[in-house]
C-alpha cells in the first residue's frame, strides 16, 4: 500500500467508522455467537499471497461485526462505560503515523514530555496531592502503561538455547526467551534455526511492532501452561463473570495481565498479515537484512573502520579504529549534523556506533548516502585529531 492508496483507503475507512457509529443504534447490541464462532470462518494460516483491501473490508461485516459487543450502542448498560470520541480516533491515527517508541526523552522528546504534562493535567482534574505530580521539579509523576518488553539490543547477539535450555529444565528454572527485535525474522526459514531450543522454554516473547509491520504497540507472548499466568493474575468479581468463562474453549485475557482493560490489538495483526501475506512479510525482512549487509560491506572496504560484531540481521555495529574518544566525537558530529541519526553502545569497553535498518521505505540509495555522510564526518574528526 503506497501513499496514494493509503489516502483512498483511509477515506473509505473513515467513512466506514463514521457510518458504523452513526448507525450503531440499529445494530444488535450483543452478538448471537457461541465460543469458537470465528475460527471456522477464517483460514487456519495466514495467506501466502496478499488479500485485497476490499476482501478485508467485506470480512469485517461478515466475520468481525457478528462477534462484536457494541459497547457504544445507546442500549449498552453493562460493565462500565468505555470512552470513545472522534478526536481520540484521529489522534490514534497520528500516533501510528509518527510511530515513535518513547522509551526515553532522546528517543522522542515530545512523546515523553507530553505524557508527563498530560498525567499532571489529569492528576489536577482529580485533585491529587501535589506529591503525585511531576511539575517542574517534583518527585512524583504518572505514566501511561502500552507493552511488556533472541537478539540483544546492543549488538543483536544470541544465547545458545540448546545449551541453556536443558540446564534450566534439569534445575526446574523458568526459562523465558525475549526475542523482541529478532523474533520477526524467524518467519524466514533461513533465520528460524536461531530459535532452535525454544522447546525448552516456558515462555517466549517478541514484538511484531518492531519489525513485522504492525504499529506500536503489539508485543506477542506465548506460554506453555497458561494456568501459570492466569493463576497469578486471576481476578473474578461477580460483575465480570459471564456464562462462557468456564467452558474451557475460550480464555479471558484479563487473567493474563495486571491491567484489566486491553486494546483490540489483534486487528492490526489481522490487517497486516492479510494485506502482505507471509511472502510479503518475508520479503520485507530479507530486504532489511540485505541492506544491513550492504552497509557492512561498505564499512569493511574502508580501512579506517572496523566491524565490532557479527552482522546477523538488520543491525551493524561499527567504529573508527582508535580510541573511544574519537568515536564519541564522530557520533557527536553525525548527530549534530542531523542528516542521519545513530545511537551508540558499549562492546567490551569499546564505544561503538549502531547502524540499524529501520524504516519501511529505506532503500540502497539511503544506505549509500548515509555512508558517504559518515565518511565525511569521520574525515573531519580525524583531521581535528591530527591538529
Amino acid at each position: 500500500m503506497n501513499a496514494s492508496e493509503f489516502r483512498r483507503r483511509g477515506k473509505e475507512m473513515v467513512d466506514y467508522v463514521a457510518n458504523y457509529l452513526e448507525g450503531i443504534e440499529g445494530r444488535q447490541v450483543y452478538p448471537d455467537v457461541e465460543p469458537g464462532y470465528l475460527r471456522p470462518l477464517i483460514p487456519a494460516a495466514a495467506p501466502q499471497e496478499p488479500d485485497t483491501f476490499e476482501d478485508i473490508i467485506s470480512d469485517i461485516e461478515k466475520i468481525i461485526m457478528p462477534g462484536v459487543t457494541h459497547w457504544h450502542s445507546p442500549y449498552f448498560f453493562a460493565y462500565f462505560p468505555t470512552a470513545s470520541s472522534y478526536p481520540a480516533m484521529l489522534a490514534d491515527m497520528l500516533c501510528g503515523a509518527i510511530g515513535c517508541i518513547g522509551f526515553s526523552w532522546a528517543a522522542s522528546p515530545a512523546c515523553t514530555e507530553l505524557e508527563t504534562v498530560m498525567m499532571d493535567w489529569l492528576g489536577k482534574m482529580l485533585e491529587l496531592p501535589e506529591a503525585f505530580l511531576a511539575g517542574k521539579a517534583g518527585e512524583g509523576g504518572g505514566v501511561i502503561q502500552v507493552v511488556a518488553t533472541l537478539g540483544t539490543t546492543t549488538c543483536c547477539s544470541f544465547d545458545n538455547l540448546l545449551e541453556v535450555g536443558p540446564i534450566c529444565n534439569k534445575e526446574d528454572v523458568w526459562l523465558h526467551i525475549d526475542a523482541a527485535y529478532a523474533g520477526s525474522a524467524f518467519i524466514c526459514p533461513e533465520f528460524r534455526p536461531l530459535l532452535n531450543g525454544v522447546e525448552f522454554a516456558d515462555s517466549f516473547n517478541f514484538n511484531p511492532h518492531k519489525w513485522l509491520l504492525v504499529n506500536f504497540d503489539c508485543s506477542a507472548m506465548w506460554v506453555k501452561k497458561r494456568a501459570d499466568l492466569t493463576g497469578a493474575f486471576r481476578l473474578d468479581p461477580t460483575y465480570l463473570k459471564h456464562s462462557h468463562q468456564d467452558s474451557g474453549f475460550i480464555t479471558d485475557y484479563r487473567h493474563w495481565q495486571i491491567p484489566l482493560g486491553r486494546r483490540f490489538r489483534s486487528l492490526k495483526m489481522w490487517f497486516v498479515f492479510r494485506m502482505y501475506g507471509v511472502k510479503g512479510l518475508q520479503a520485507y525482512i530479507r530486504k532489511h537484512v540485505q541492506l544491513s549487509h550492504e552497509f557492512e560491506s561498505l564499512v569493511r572496504q574502508d580501512p579506517r573502520f572496523e566491524i565490532c560484531a557479527e552482522v546477523t540481521l538488520g543491525l551493524v555495529c561499527f567504529r573508527l579504529k582508535g580510541s573511544n574518544k574519537v568515536n564519541e566525537a564522530l557520533l557527536q558530529r553525525i548527530n549534530s549534523a542531523k542528516k542521519i541519526h545513530l545511537v551508540p553502545c558499549h562492546l567490551r569497553d569499546k564505544f561503538v556506533l549502531r547502524f540499524a535498518i529501520c524504516s519501511r521505505t529505506v532503500e540502497s540509495a539511503h544506505v549509500q548516502v548515509a555512508w558517504e555522510h559518515i565518511k565525511e564526518m569521520a574525515a573531519n574528526v580525524l583531521q581535528a585529531e591530527r591538529k
